[in-house]
């Protein structure tokens, strides 16, 4: 539960100078987050993927070394500078999926990510390799996630350092990626209302929506803002949030908690601080979860099922990412750097949403 230190928590005394404080307008302009994969760079990939299916290799088996890329690996080093120290995204265009079959491409999207960190559970089943697709879920259920539904996603973070995802067919219309930097958000609260910022710092309780650790509560505290080791950390769960309520024991949140969290996600979606991103398959989007929040718009999908809307995702803990607050070990324990750990969880990765 929170502490007295929660009544005064630590905070920057003027705006955030941070590489990932960005508008949506500069990032529009300057097209730099986009990485452009040339022939050269595929083909080492191509080289690599037919090693690990000659040797009949697993994913779960497979390191970094197993994807050696003398050519694409300084580009992937750009990559996860920008999002590890630089504007805390960017996307990856031209992998050439009509001459992959879907595990190939499930391959590549796997060592791809495995120069940027190392992936965890997404959920209670293990899967380490998500599919984010609509199977008829919704967000009115408290024990279901939005990846599984077509409908718009709120503004928020997941929970892991650096979120992956490898678009193999976009949808008939909508599922338009947006994120913003949370950075960006942080100085426009201390700007247009520092009343509310210092709200932002205290906690908030999250719902872990059934996929509970042994030990824990089905709830956590966690603030949207923190400031350690002189850096910003940012988490935002509004749909998670609003479902914690649905415990008797969990406090109730005031006005200000409401109208704080709201104006965050409503700046979120403001122009001056939006990005939209339309995926194109074969694109691939890398975030880092600690400075950038992200939403979807609602979609839907073609009635061929081949062409419905399918997404691969990774979850990637990135040791060098952010040093965490406190409040990370609420959520994850001591050792870990995010994803889902729940009694009798087994590892997965298969190529199907099941």
């Amino acid at each position: 539960m929170a502490d007295s230190r929660d009544n005064d928590p630590p905070m920057p005394a003027g705006p955030v100078d941070d590489p990932a404080c960005w508008s949506g307008a500069e990032m529009q302009r300057s097209q730099a987050w986009i990485h452009r994969l040339d022939a050269g760079d595929f083909a080492e990939v191509d080289a690599a993927v037919a090693r690990i299916e000659a040797a009949g290799r697993d994913f779960l088996d497979l390191a970094r070394a197993d994807f050696d890329l003398p050519l694409l690996a300084p580009k992937l080093a750009r990559v996860r500078h920008a999002v590890v120290d630089g504007p805390g995204f960017a996307l990856i265009r031209g992998l050439p999926l009509a001459r992959l079959t879907r595990r190939q491409a499930a391959l590549a999207f796997w060592g791809i990510g495995l120069h940027l960190g190392l992936p965890v559970a997404q959920n209670a089943r293990g899967h380490l390799l998500g599919h984010v697709r609509d199977i008829g879920h919704t967000m009115t259920d408290p024990n279901q996630r939005g990846y599984a539904s077509a409908e718009t996603l709120r503004y928020h973070i997941d929970e892991c350092d650096v979120v992956g995802l490898l678009c193999l067919q976009p949808a008939k219309w909508g599922g338009v990626s947006t994120i913003a930097s949370s950075i960006a958000l942080h100085n426009a609260i201390m700007e247009e209302r520092p009343d509310l910022l210092r709200t932002l710092y205290r906690p908030y309780f999250v719902d872990r929506r059934g996929e509970v650790p042994a030990g824990a509560k089905p709830y956590f505290p966690m603030p949207i803002f923190a400031w350690h080791r002189g850096r910003v950390c940012a988490w935002l769960e509004p749909q998670y949030t609003t479902s914690s309520q649905r415990f008797d024991e969990v406090p109730r949140m005031t006005d200000r908690q409401w109208e704080a969290m709201h104006l965050m996600e409503r700046l979120a979606d403001d122009p001056r601080f939006r990005l939209d991103m339309e995926f194109r398959p074969g694109d691939i989007q890398f975030l880092n979860n600690h400075v950038i929040v992200h939403s979807r718009t609602q979609y839907q999908d073609h009635p061929e099922p081949g062409r419905r809307r399918h997404l691969l995702r990774l979850w990637l803990d990135v040791k060098d990412c952010r040093p965490l607050p406190r409040w990370q070990a609420e959520r994850y324990g001591p050792r870990r750097r995010g994803g889902i750990g729940v009694p009798g969880m087994v590892p997965v990765a298969g190529l199907s949403a099941e």
